[in-house]
């Protein structure tokens, strides 16, 4: 599937990596080829993301990217941006391939036996380097970093904010790469249950993301943050078993948790039915094969007919890469991040013609400008009063780890 939508200028391809979570249905979905497409800056995007969703009753693959705050809040973003995705772009595929455990469907406009057989006999290139990289540089010294989380944390005993989600961007120029093979071994290395190949032209995103934004099936909404994140331990039982239950018993990763659950709960609110916003799952813990993550589920009820649009305006950015309040902790972001997030810390993701949907949240991933031959991926961590400013560094190199290991061969 991946190797046949990667002939198209524009593909989407969302994986699920054979996990078996709750409210996971589809093992892999495809949108390749443009027959329209919509891409916006901040401003009156979301508009022109419902007057398109009007026009189109049809399936839709797209990306919501960070700056779109400037709309939902009206603030602004000043930091430069090296890779040049748009704030917001839908197209409605050409052709949509949907794989299921035991059941390929196509849709398509014509040809749907041709276009199945075309994707079984898809060649997939084997040889030559994925990656010809040189040094990986980040915006932050170690020192920059650690000074950094200590000055937000001065914010924080100053009563702006209570939590907020600080990153780095690390990145490299003159890189050469097939993103395709490189996407292939990041799978390999980091399989997660939200990992999307996403192509607009010469813009690459190759995500492997193990966290959900949200997902829309009939009246039902749900988001599952992330907050808590531990090393896996896969040579020792023993140590893998006390790196899980630390991360459940850890006071830190709970108090961040909950603040984050709250920070949704409030969201949904705003548009979902009231009284119906819950926390179906508090703390949950998963595997996946470099950490274990803390992960919570928040669900509500939405009113008959309720825009899509109108959803995302109330719930974006997700509050797992923001923090609490948010307004304030985007204005810090932007006082302290020294690059524009861009699509990092944005979403990925389908609209059904149902106006069902599911997005990821955009992290652990490389953006690539093939035209530039820049590359970047990004980390954070969740920043407390009671961070401890080296761990949260030691967090994102662990967070970074798989993608350097990948860019490395």
């Amino acid at each position: 599937m991946l190797n046949w939508a990667n002939q198209f200028n524009i593909c989407c391809f969302l994986d699920n990596h054979q996990y078996r979570l709750p409210h996971q249905e589809i093992e892999c979905l495809a949108g390749a080829g443009a027959v329209s497409k919509i891409a916006a800056p901040a401003g009156r995007a979301f508009l022109q993301l419902q007057h398109f969703l009007d026009n189109n009753n049809d399936w839709l693959f797209g990306h919501l990217a960070y700056d779109l705050k400037n709309e939902t809040e009206q603030l602004t973003s000043g930091n430069p941006d090296h890779i040049h995705f748009p704030d917001l772009l839908f197209f409605v595929p050409e052709v949509v391939i949907i794989l299921r455990q035991n059941e390929l469907s196509v849709g398509a406009f014509h040809q749907h036996e041709q276009i199945a057989q075309n994707i079984l006999n898809a060649d997939i290139p084997l040889t030559g380097a994925a990656a010809k990289t040189g040094d990986i540089q980040s915006r932050f010294t170690r020192q920059e970093y650690i000074a950094t989380v200590q000055q937000l944390q001065k914010h924080i005993l100053r009563g702006d904010c209570y939590e907020i989600n600080f990153c780095q961007e690390f990145y490299m120029e003159a890189a050469e790469i097939d993103p395709l093979r490189v996407y292939q071994a990041l799978g390999q290395e980091s399989p997660n249950p939200f990992s999307s190949y996403y192509r607009v032209n010469n813009q690459y995103l190759l995500c492997a993301s193990p966290e959900r934004y949200l997902k829309k099936n009939g009246s039902t909404l749900i988001s599952q943050p992330i907050k808590g994140t531990s090393q896996r331990h896969r040579h020792s039982k023993a140590h893998d078993e006390l790196s899980k239950q630390g991360l459940l018993n850890s006071a830190k990763d709970r108090a961040e948790n909950i603040m984050t659950v709250d920070l949704v709960r409030n969201d949904l609110s705003r548009v979902c039915i009231e009284g119906s916003v819950k926390v179906e799952e508090l703390f949950g813990i998963y595997a996946f094969p470099q950490v274990y993550q803390m992960i919570s589920t928040i669900s509500g009820k939405l009113p008959e007919n309720i825009p899509v649009t109108d959803v995302f305006k109330a719930t974006f950015p997700m509050g797992s890469m923001t923090g609490a309040p948010k307004r304030r902790v985007m204005e810090l972001i932007e006082q302290y991040e020294r690059t524009k997030r861009g699509l990092f810390s944005g979403a990925v993701g389908y609209i059904t013609p149902e106006k069902n949907m599911d997005f990821n949240v955009v992290i652990r991933s490389i953006l690539y400008n093939a035209l530039t031959h820049y590359l970047s991926f990004q980390t954070g961590s969740a920043i407390t009063y009671y961070s401890n400013p080296v761990q949260e560094h030691e967090e994102c190199l662990l967070k970074a780890a798989a993608i350097k290991k990948v860019l490395n061969g």
